[in-house]
């Protein structure tokens, strides 16, 4: 094949093959599938590809799509820090952030190595006099609370790790989080914290969003009204480009840590960012969750296609949401302490897919990313297993389980492996009708009870899942768990021609939002629509106004 359109039309012709296909008899052929369709990471991850609904002529298929899109190229550019964030001429240069020292990272022409570690160097610094007593706030106590202002990005990689990793935390220091500009949010945090022992981290690239800021301002006031105002300088640090506007908000130059436009939001949490995380785990930590993603990124940029771990689940994304049309994909890991992970990941691929235009502004032709959600296993089995199981939509899953877990909890996670793969399993299988009557019949039923009931009790079974095995959620496991989602994104932003480093899609209603902030304060606004007019006046109208 010469052209994607023709990959494209030989992937919809291949789908007729697949539907008349099951797992079951993929299975049944092939006494060596899962060997054939596993890929491991050194001895520190398995990926189980087998009960996908893929052959290897679906990832011969995918894999052609991928050369014929560049792929190689496109992943090289990124890497070598080239502005392929066209919309806002930026390089997309994450993974600068976790690469090794010695290693020359160029950005307009720059070596910017250096300042990336020195960066990294002050960051573990100062999350170390932290958990030591070390830095401390205006009354000469140690801080015992930080409190993460942030939204979107800034918050939801670093608080997915922080929850994931509890067991490397520091006893002495907690962390939480304030993102959203409903006053609660941040009135919640701060109740019972003592203003003396509390530390602020304001997360904002700008310095200037509106929620954070908003919400960094009434901290401050908090702050103020504890402590008086000179108190500021100790109890607020900065992770920000805007140094000036830091400096204006009254935190001082050695408290700000900066990052570069070249790293996106959903990618922070690897920047001066993750200074909380660091704060929590330690630097030492900190740093392994880095060599994690090193490690996944060595393997993205060398493996070749039909061995590469993140590039595979990509292409196996691809398949289901642009050729079958599945509309949703869930991400169910069998740890409760990843149960932010799935939110983390709806920023990092919804955001960075969720595209309607390919590069050149013309229509995209196929679905793009799908909706992308899930929870931890087993309090899942009791939501949203009945749809999966039994429900009209077919949506895949990728299921996450350690070998080993922190605790020693006799029994645990025996059964917490066991409902894993069993759901996997029962995904796959599914139950016949006939299967489920002659079950019943066996078990004492009636035969028109059975018969009544059987269609009720079946599985159809067929559905699709992958399932990733590592020793145990490690920092340096979480890094490599991360990095793989980040790459199966790219991959697939290749793929579907689009911009996987821009979101122009939040921004429209910013913009509204602040037209009509003036309009629920009582000043007019024209060009109002009725809906929305109609709705303030109500607002209005409860508020006794």
């Amino acid at each position: 094949m010469d052209s994607i359109d023709a990959v494209w039309a030989a992937l919809a012709q291949h789908r007729q093959e697949i539907e008349s296909t099951n797992l079951n008899q993929l299975f049944a052929e092939n006494a060596g599938r899962f060997d054939s369709f596993a890929m491991r990471l050194d001895n520190e991850l398995l990926v189980d590809f087998s009960k996908n609904l893929v052959t290897h002529r679906t990832l011969e298929l995918l894999r052609c799509g991928a050369e014929l899109s560049g792929f190689k190229s496109k992943r090289a550019s990124m890497l070598r820090g080239e502005k392929i964030n066209i919309t806002e001429k930026r390089a997309a240069m994450h993974t600068a952030l976790r690469a090794p020292r010695d290693t020359m990272i160029e950005v307009d022409g720059r070596d910017v190595a250096g300042e990336i570690h020195e960066v990294q160097e002050r960051v573990c610094a100062f999350a170390e006099a932290v958990r030591t007593g070390g830095a401390v706030g205006f009354c000469g106590k140690a801080f015992t609370d930080i409190v993460h202002i942030g939204i979107g990005g800034s918050v939801l990689g670093p608080a997915m790790i922080i929850e994931a990793l509890v067991p490397y935390h520091h006893d002495s220091v907690r962390v939480r989080f304030v993102s959203n500009v409903d006053g609660a949010h941040l009135h919640d945090t701060l109740k019972g914290l003592d203003p003396g022992t509390t530390l602020f981290l304001i997360a904002s690239k700008t310095f200037t969003t509106q929620e954070t800021m908003l919400n960094a301002t009434s901290a401050r006031r908090w702050i103020v009204d504890g402590l008086g105002e000179d108190a500021v300088s100790s109890h607020f640090g900065a992770l920000s480009t805007n140094l000036e506007a830091a400096n204006a908000f009254g935190i001082p130059a050695d408290r700000v840590f900066s990052f570069w436009n070249w790293v996106g939001g959903r990618y922070s949490l690897w920047s001066a960012v993750g200074l909380t995380v660091a704060i929590a785990i330690g630097a030492a930590g900190f740093r392994a969750l880095l060599a994690g993603a090193r490690r996944m990124d060595d393997h993205f940029a060398s493996a070749p296609l039909d061995q590469n771990i993140p590039a595979t689940l990509g292409l196996i994304g691809i398949w289901y949401r642009s050729v079958l049309r599945y509309s949703s994909h869930a991400v169910v890991p069998y740890d409760q302490r990843l149960s932010r992970f799935s939110a983390h990941l709806q920023q990092v691929d919804m955001e960075s897919n969720g595209k309607s235009v390919r590069l050149d502004g013309t229509p995209v032709g196929v679905p793009t990313a799908g909706v992308l959600w899930g929870e931890a296993g087993t309090n899942v089995q009791h939501s949203f297993f009945q749809f999966l199981h039994q429900g009209t939509d077919v949506i895949p899953c990728d299921f996450l389980v350690a070998a080993t877990p922190h605790e020693n909890m006799v029994g645990h996670h025996d059964v917490l492996i066991a409902h894993c793969l069993a759901q996997s399993q029962a995904l796959m299988t599914g139950r016949a009708v006939s299967d489920t009557k002659a079950m019943m019949v066996a078990a004492g039923a009636a035969e028109d009870e059975a018969a009544m009931l059987a269609p009720h009790r079946a599985f159809p079974g067929n559905r699709p899942s992958t399932t990733m095995v590592y020793r145990r959620l490690d920092p340096r496991t979480l890094g490599m768990l991360i990095a793989l989602y980040e790459h199966k994104v790219f991959t697939q932003g290749v793929l579907w021609g689009v911009n996987s480093f821009d979101q122009w899609g939040v921004e429209l209603g910013k913009e509204l939002a602040g037209r009509l902030l003036g309009f629920i304060q009582g000043k007019e606004v024209e060009g109002m629509d009725a809906s929305t007019r109609g709705l303030i006046r109500e607002i209005r109208r409860f508020r006794g106004e």
